[in-house]
């Protein structure tokens, strides 16, 4: 599995508009407004990275509204369960 992190900027009157038809998209399973320097954080969790790559250029990048774009490619999930199992090893 393949997660992505897509950080947008859209212009201002087409937030909302983006946001939703992000959430349409196959692949995309969270969309965030967001404060700072990007609009909107999508979180995309695909089979293969050629999935990726369409869903950001022929799916995300599409979008009317969307200024820019930039995508992080996740390479390892940390979650509680696996820290503390870490945080484990040994003790025993």
């Amino acid at each position: 599995m393949v997660s992505a992190v897509i950080l947008i900027n859209a212009q201002v009157a087409s937030v909302a508009d983006v946001a939703a038809a992000l959430v349409r998209l196959k692949g995309i399973t969270q969309v965030y407004s967001v404060a700072g320097n990007y609009d909107l954080v999508a979180l995309a969790h695909v089979p293969e990275n050629e999935q990726l790559a369409d869903l950001v250029s022929d799916g995300i990048r599409k979008i009317p509204g969307i200024t820019t774009t930039q995508t992080l490619i996740a390479f390892r999930a940390y979650t509680p369960e696996e820290l503390k199992t870490g945080y484990d090893f040994g003790t025993d």
